[in-house]
């Protein structure tokens, strides 16, 4: 399982992206009838905006993930290419692009209407073998300043002399991914990881018919090529991430899809800052699968935040399983997700023994107090020092799966392992480190165990009215025990 901590210290990642810079023009408004000259919608154009295409939304991708990024490609001296320049210091995206006036910069115009999109215009001119040497050129000048190297080649031609950049890259010991578009994986050769999508895999030789077949054509593919990992992206049926040795398979997440442009631009985007952050391999490709699926829901090349992805990591380790239960450690790490994404922590502590009325609005009431509610639960030895010999009446398993059915508590912690804590969730609630913290009944201030800890740090301590009449006791002295 992936350390929410990582998500924290995503500049660490310096990404130099490379390759075949683009203008994407989204032209939208509303369309109520039908083109009496053919039969085609009529827009009423009401909006215009520009963004970053090509490889510069994977660029774009890189910014929105929190990683310092450079983008080196080729543009026009025209209109198109200005309003890219603008961009780039818009998204703080560290602009290495190269202006070529003899070239036009390339530009997708999209018409959208009712969430639609309708058409695709494209505008762009060949790009010369002078202006592509130039560009390996100064790439070499730039390698000292980023610990990664994305190529994104859209086949335009910039990348014509890609060989003999990876080498460059690889000699200066940077980490290498290609988004590829030619037939033959080899021009990428000494790639650390290449990322096809099943259209351009079959192109390049690759054969899908079943697992067997895809994997060990994959894996010819990459002896043949020189190229250390795949990681395939198979639409609906998800990716695979392939070495020579291992095989990950990730599910594809089930989303409405708005709109799959830039879809790719988001996987090796978040791959590549991942991988320059120091997470693993296998954790960066469920992270950029991930992110596929939160980007597909959005209109247009949308992009995926650091809360975003921490958020959905967090739901499919509890949605892939409806038993799933976390342990303790599992759960420490989803709360701190839950902060990460700036949801507010509250934690309420207790025995909980015969679940009832009085709790049930105490905990309601507590988890109105914030996003989230941890319930720290005395584990059934601290149970029978604080109550007695005859207590609990229910142990801690069946304690704790009562308390996971309400709907207002998200997470339970067991404590009170160790006498030496004097039964007490200090330690837990140190570790949990909650925005709030509830008790109930006559406590103070004074008398509440980690309030000190909590206010400290700029949190709240709220003490709750208990229900009257409710209690564990007075239901046992009822039923005559």
């Amino acid at each position: 399982m992936l350390d929410p901590t990582q998500l924290y210290s995503l500049r660490a990642a310096s990404v130099l992206v490379v390759g075949d810079v683009m203008l994407d023009r989204y032209l939208a408004g509303d369309s109520e009838r039908i083109s009496p000259e053919a039969p085609v919608p009529v827009v009423h154009v009401s909006n215009t905006e520009d963004r970053a295409g090509g490889a510069a939304n994977v660029a774009r991708n890189i910014a929105h993930l929190d990683g310092r990024v450079g983008l080196l490609g080729l543009i026009g001296d025209d209109r198109n290419g200005a309003s890219l320049m603008e961009i780039l210091k818009a998204e703080h995206i560290r602009s290495e692009l190269i202006l070529e006036p003899k070239q036009q910069t390339t530009a997708k115009i999209r018409v959208i209407s009712r969430k639609q999109q309708v058409v695709r215009l494209d505008m762009e001119s060949p790009c010369s073998e002078a202006a592509s040497a130039r560009l390996a050129d100064r790439f070499e000048t730039l390698l000292d300043d980023y610990n990664t190297i994305l190529f994104s080649d859209y086949n335009k031609e910039s990348l014509r002399y890609v060989k003999r950049m990876i080498q460059a890259a690889r000699k200066a010991g940077k980490t290498v991914l290609v988004d590829p578009k030619q037939a033959d994986f080899s021009v990428y050769r000494g790639a650390d990881v290449i990322t096809p999508n099943l259209t351009e895999f079959h192109v390049a030789g690759g054969v899908s018919g079943n697992e067997t077949e895809m994997l060990a054509s994959a894996r010819a593919i990459l002896a043949r090529a020189g190229i250390k990992a795949m990681l395939l992206t198979r639409s609906e049926a998800g990716m695979s991430l392939i070495t020579s040795d291992e095989h990950h398979y990730f599910p594809a997440e089930v989303r409405e899809v708005s709109d799959v442009t830039g879809a790719g631009d988001t996987v090796i985007g978040t791959l590549a800052v991942m991988l320059g952050a120091n997470v693993a391999l296998p954790d960066a490709a469920e992270l950029a699968n991930l992110a596929a699926g939160i980007v597909v829901g959005k209109l247009g090349a949308g992009t995926v935040s650091p809360q975003e992805l921490g958020g959905r990591l967090c739901q499919t380790w509890t949605g892939r399983n409806a038993t799933y239960r976390p342990t303790s450690s599992q759960s420490l790490q989803h709360i701190e997700y839950a902060r990460f994404r700036g949801e507010r922590i509250v934690f309420t502590n207790g025995c909980f023994d015969m679940l009832h009325a009085g709790h049930v609005r105490y905990l309601t009431q507590a988890r109105a107090l914030g996003d989230r509610l941890v319930v720290g639960l005395n584990v059934d030895a601290s149970v029978r020092r604080l109550k007695g010999d005859s207590r609990p009446i229910n142990n801690l398993e069946d304690r704790m799966e009562v308390l996971r059915a309400l709907a207002c508590v998200d997470w339970v912690l067991p404590f009170g392992e160790d006498p030496a804590e004097e039964d007490t969730p200090a330690a837990l609630i140190r570790q949990v480190c909650p925005q709030v913290l509830v008790k109930g009944g006559d406590y103070t201030l004074a008398t509440i165990v980690g309030a000190d800890f909590v206010q400290a740090r700029g949190g709240e301590v709220h003490v709750l009215p208990l229900v009257e009449g409710r209690s564990t006791t007075n239901i046992i002295s009822r039923m005559g025990g």
